[in-house]
């Protein structure tokens, strides 16, 4: 059992607390750069008249944040000025210009803040934003790369998936790819995580993933080869979302005749306000809308589950890639994101 030391900051009307949080992965996850085993967090609650909302910042190591950098972040923040907490945009943007990046580190304040909001209000958020449920697509389960025997487990401890997500990236590609097969038809996702190098090869896996019903290819080369990303999003016969490639509302317009799509996460973009703004222009801009995570608790999950009306792909795993969640939120029956009815993301203690 980890320890629960609390950071407290008392900011005029306002309550902030912190601690940092270990994530223990299930199976060991393993995408084209790099393995783990575990993810470091930072869990949040922001109270206010007595009222506690929660937040998350997940951070794996390819984002450049920490436990530390998230902690230090969170000593600048000062609320002391806010007389309430509906000064959403105001408070949001403040917290935005503190400090350049740390976007996970804003985050789990913009999570707790929208929890918060949601609770004062008595409605969850999807309400609050007019959303409907039933729209919510299926979410996918991810298949880290691993051993034939360690893919078939996998694949049969997510028999209630409609749709997987496949790592690739590495010589195992069609390896990966047969095993599954082997054992299911079920659409699949390929995230490459920029795995791919070379644009005719890209091209010409992507021809062959076309035939064994993959449905998009997320990040297949580097984010920095744009150009060939352009060659490549032209002549697939499935669409490509930007992951790595995307991280804010800023970056979406220069991606326009790049990719087809983006995948957005709120430790990316700095939280619910600034996804739904993502999920809006993209979609004004004709570009398919993926609702992305890291692996991260029921609270973080819950949060972006509340737009996941609005998206084309849902990829809202996360929680369940991990044995020691703290969390009772937004779950998953028959590969459906099931959302609560509880106010704010819709989380309890567990």
């Amino acid at each position: 059992m980890q320890t629960a030391i609390w950071h407290i900051r008392k900011m005029g009307k306002f309550i902030l607390r912190f601690r940092p949080y270990t994530l223990e992965i299930k199976h060991v996850f393993t995408v084209a750069a790099f393995s783990r085993n575990t993810t470091p967090v930072v869990l949040i609650e922001l109270e206010y008249d007595g009222v506690v909302g929660y937040g998350e910042a997940s951070m794996p190591p390819y984002l450049g944040e920490s436990q530390e950098s998230v902690i230090s972040f969170l000593n600048k923040i000062d609320l002391s000025t806010y007389s309430s907490p509906f000064q959403t945009e105001d408070i949001l943007q403040y917290i935005d210009d503190i400090q350049e990046q740390h976007t996970a580190a804003k985050a789990c304040i913009d999570i707790a803040l929208h929890d918060l909001l949601g609770k004062l209000l008595g409605q969850p958020y999807h309400k609050v934003w007019g959303l409907n449920p039933a729209l919510i697509p299926p979410t996918s389960f991810t298949i880290g790369m691993d051993t034939e025997e360690i893919v078939r487990q996998k694949v049969s401890e997510a028999q209630q998936f409609k749709i997987l997500k496949v790592k690739l990236g590495l010589e195992t590609d069609k390896m990966m790819i047969k095993t599954i097969r082997s054992m299911t038809d079920v659409p699949l996702c390929a995230d490459v995580n920029q795995g791919w190098k070379n644009k005719e090869q890209a091209l010409e896996m992507a021809q062959w993933l076309a035939e064994q019903n993959v449905v998009f290819l997320e990040q297949p080369m580097p984010k920095e080869q744009i150009d060939d990303m352009a060659w490549l999003t032209e002549r697939s016969p499935i669409p490509t979302i930007a992951d790595e490639g995307c991280q804010r509302y800023s970056d979406i317009i220069g991606l326009k005749d790049v990719y087809s799509g983006i995948n957005i996460k709120l430790m990316k973009c700095t939280g619910m306000r600034e996804a739904k703004k993502m999920a809006e222009l993209a979609g004004a801009l004709d570009l398919k809308v993926m609702l992305g995570c890291m692996t991260e608790t029921s609270c973080a999950i819950s949060a972006a589950a509340q737009l996941a009306p609005l998206v084309d792909w849902a990829d809202l795993d996360g929680a369940l890639l991990i044995n020691n969640d703290i969390y009772k939120g937004m779950y998953v029956h028959e590969g459906r994101c099931v959302l609560t009815d509880l106010p704010g993301i819709g989380i309890i203690k567990k």
